[in-house]
């Protein structure tokens, strides 16, 4: 069963990609365990021979894994993991969408990466659109190597999309490390559904190779770094879903590796934040 958490903590989530070697039942458990209350599961990949699972609907793996959700009292909040670029269809994604609805998801994640605006407004919007048959709203990740860099850029591709379940997805070091500021934040908050903690140390990475580097590999759990990371969960208060993304590196066990970012995640949310 789940472990027990404190009172004064929201509920918070755990992106699938913190410990993504992990199935999504053995993620489900091992979460759980640790504290959290909200699992993201790793659907579609993120990027060409990325790790990711399949859980169609009607299959036994789909079953087994709400089973396991009910028993340790926990939800999938979001699904990853689609890149809109060029080439980007959203029927082509449906049977995923339609197993993320299935096993109680919320929420796609995505990013754009297509330089034609009019066609990537326009793909997103397509991908809202089937979403939204689902009962799914979708979030876009801005990334300092793709073409929605910023999380302006973000906030405009919502905006030029017309969709009502459009959201921005702020993460902690493409948020910061590409502009990102809390002012900014605060003039687009209503736009703004879920946010990553996770942290950073250093000057920023230049090159796309650097940034990829760093987002993959160089992420510390939060408050671990050097990220505003108390005011940032301060600046969305209550108007956005928390979760953590964090990597494994090195030989930790998933297990104590998730453990370690829910308690560190907890403490930003104490009575001096």
């Amino acid at each position: 069963m789940a472990a027990v958490t404190s009172k004064s903590a929201p509920l918070i989530g755990v992106a699938h990609f913190s410990a993504i070697l992990l199935s999504p039942i053995e993620f489900a458990k091992a979460a759980a365990r640790a504290g959290f209350s909200r699992i993201g599961l790793r659907l579609n990949p993120a990027f060409p021979g990325a790790p990711y699972y399949e859980l169609p609907v009607g299959g036994s793996a789909a079953r087994e894994l709400k089973a396991v959700l009910a028993g340790e009292g926990i939800e999938v909040f979001d699904i990853e993991f689609f890149v809109i670029d060029p080439s980007f269809d959203a029927s082509s994604v449906e049977a995923t969408v339609a197993a993320a609805a299935n096993i109680g998801a919320r929420r796609l994640s995505v990013c754009g990466d297509d330089p034609d605006q009019a066609r990537l407004a326009s793909n997103f919007s397509d991908l809202c659109g089937l979403a939204d048959r689902y009962g799914l709203a979708v979030d876009v990740e801005n990334m300092g190597w793709r073409v929605i860099k910023t999380f302006q850029d973000s906030v405009n591709l919502v905006k030029a999309s017309g969709a009502r379940n459009a959201g921005a997805l702020v993460d902690g070091v493409h948020f910061f490390r590409n502009g990102g500021t809390l002012a900014s934040l605060r003039t687009e908050i209503g736009r703004v559904r879920h946010v990553q903690l996770c942290d950073v140390t250093g000057p920023a990475p230049v090159t796309p190779e650097e940034m990829i580097t760093e987002a993959r590999g160089g992420r510390f759990a939060p408050g671990e770094g050097e990220l505003p990371l108390k005011e940032l969960v301060a600046a969305v208060d209550s108007s956005a879903a928390i979760s953590v993304e964090v990597p494994l590196a090195g030989s930790a066990p998933p297990e104590t590796h998730l453990k370690h970012l829910y308690d560190r995640a907890e403490e930003l949310f104490g009575p001096d934040r």
